[in-house]
């Protein structure tokens, strides 16, 4: 059994993009995106215990090392959102097109996107309209 399903990851996923903010539920354009960050920085404060468990840093600009938590999210993720074993949540990317800098706010902490300013986009997810 791998730590995404022996931690029950995709459903405690599924609970923080359900509770995303910032939308009225009879909107149009359906539910918002969050980028990894957010997912990786609401798993963070829900499930500390998880995180620490799996190792990695929520992630940013300057960590000193190459995995983190929201790539992880992010890759596994796509991966199973590309293999068909998740099919209630899509993945869209971000364009660093005009983006000087993106942060996000964890805690005290800001983390600033590693990704801005370079060729690869910010992974962002949403739950599918039922």
């Amino acid at each position: 059994m791998s730590r995404w399903e022996e931690l029950d990851i995709e459903n405690k996923l599924i609970a923080i993009l359900l509770n995303a903010e910032g939308h009225p539920d009879d909107h149009h354009f359906g539910a918002p995106f969050l980028t990894a960050y957010q997912i990786a920085i609401a798993f963070a404060q829900l499930h500390s215990s998880d995180v620490e468990s799996l190792g990695f840093p929520v992630g940013g600009e300057g960590i000193g090392q190459r995995n983190s938590l929201a790539q992880y999210l992010a890759k596994e993720l796509s991966r199973r959102i590309h293999t068909g074993s998740i099919s209630n949540i899509e993945g869209r990317f971000l364009s660093n097109q005009f983006l000087e800098q993106i942060s996000f706010k964890f805690g005290n902490e800001i983390i600033v996107s590693s990704l801005t300013n370079t060729q690869f986009p910010l992974s962002m997810f949403r739950l599918l309209s039922a």
